[in-house]
């Protein structure tokens, strides 16, 4: 590919990147973050290869990594901006590797959103997934017609724009499965850009400072004159508000309650004895109660071996009920041992996160992306 040409360095999009993760193109990663940003998060791949070594350490050169470097396949160097990646590229170059840098760093490629066509639906509508490779979170468009639903919208809400635009559809309702604590929701603005509806559970609102639609458990949302219908099932237990929508009757998004390897946490607002009961409920009783051949479709994935060959994330329920350890609990007990005892660490900035998306905190653009920065956590292994 011309990029991996060797006539000087070159940069990579996160666009370009997350094309090599879905192909599961082979790939050398170079990164020169300290170590410990390296271990708690960094661009994952099924073929990629990685060597970690700070910028600091390369001030003087790179002659002592060059026996650790291939020659044989393109390397690309990442850092958290992209400047520091770009002096170490230049260096490697000037060694006659082939070099190319991720253009905005960690950052651009936590920010990135991959649309992936889902399916067809009823009356020549339309499923969206948008992949966030680099943050695990995951965002869905509904087209029907000439109307379109948003639900868990990222931040970055030019991708859901742009597909609106390119489908000549207008967003007519915005929608979260619940207040996010690991990423701040794009859903109010992208509701205020669109004049859509924004929708929110209602149990999850207490303290919001803006008005919205509330989400009770049945209700139902019609996009465009088709006959699409968006239903809401109630299944507390990541949030006291959690909401799973069911679509077309034939896919269920499953918010953070359920994930394809593993179920959501109740911990983040500080009630995990408290919502565990919730939570096997949710998955154990109004989950098993569903049809097997739904397909389920989370707001986030733990990590690229759950991404289908098409990059996307979906499993039929019937396949997790067998193959998802975490629904496969017959204790009471030991369930709650499993969820209360292995919680993993909270989300950066999640409380402030939290309030962002109450609107009782207004950070600026760039104190949004810092709160963001690392891997979502909203799993239970």
């Amino acid at each position: 590919m011309s990029q991996w040409k060797k006539e000087g360095l070159t940069a990579l999009s996160a666009k370009e990147l997350a094309t090599k993760v879905i192909q599961q193109e082979p790939l050398f990663i170079l990164d020169v973050r300290n170590e410990d940003a390296f271990q708690d998060w960094k661009v994952e791949g099924a073929q990629f290869d990685y060597l970690n070594v700070p910028y600091f350490d390369l001030l003087d050169g790179v002659e002592e990594i060059l026996p650790k470097l291939p020659s044989h396949q393109p390397i690309l160097v990442v850092c958290a901006k992209e400047n520091s990646s770009i002096m170490v590229g230049e260096m490697l170059v000037e060694e006659g590797l082939a070099v190319s840098y991720l253009s905005g760093g960690m950052k651009a490629w936590s920010e990135h959103l991959e649309p992936i066509k889902v399916a067809d639906l009823t009356d020549g509508g339309e499923l969206y997934q948008f992949v966030r490779l680099g943050k695990g979170c995951l965002s869905y468009m509904v087209i029907s017609g000439s109307e379109a639903v948003v639900i868990d919208s990222a931040r970055m809400t030019d991708a859901y724009v742009t597909l609106a635009n390119e489908k000549e559809v207008s967003i007519a309702h915005v929608l979260d499965t619940h207040l996010h604590a690991d990423h701040i929701s794009g859903g109010r603005t992208l509701a205020e850009l669109t004049n859509a509806k924004y929708w929110l559970p209602s149990k999850d609102a207490n303290g919001v400072t803006f008005s919205y639609e509330s989400i009770e458990d049945g209700s139902h949302i019609t996009v465009g004159a088709t006959t699409i219908d968006i239903q809401a099932l109630y299944t507390p237990g990541h949030t006291i508000g959690s909401t799973s929508f069911i679509i077309d009757d034939v896919y269920l998004l499953s918010g953070d309650i359920l994930f394809i390897d593993s179920i959501g946490r109740p911990d983040l607002a500080g009630k995990a004895e408290d919502w565990v009961t919730d939570l096997r409920n949710s998955l154990y009783t109004k989950y098993k109660d569903l049809s097997s051949e739904l397909i389920v479709l989370p707001a986030h994935f733990m990590n690229v071996d759950e991404l289908n060959e098409d990059g996307s994330v979906a499993e039929k329920l019937g396949v997790l009920f067998e193959e998802n350890h975490g629904l496969n609990v017959d204790d009471k007990t030991t369930f709650r041992s499993m969820v209360t005892d292995n919680l993993p660490p909270q989300p950066n900035a999640y409380q402030e996160i939290r309030e962002t998306n109450l609107g009782v905190k207004k950070p600026s653009e760039e104190e949004q992306r810092e709160m963001e920065v690392g891997p979502n956590r909203c799993a239970i292994r």
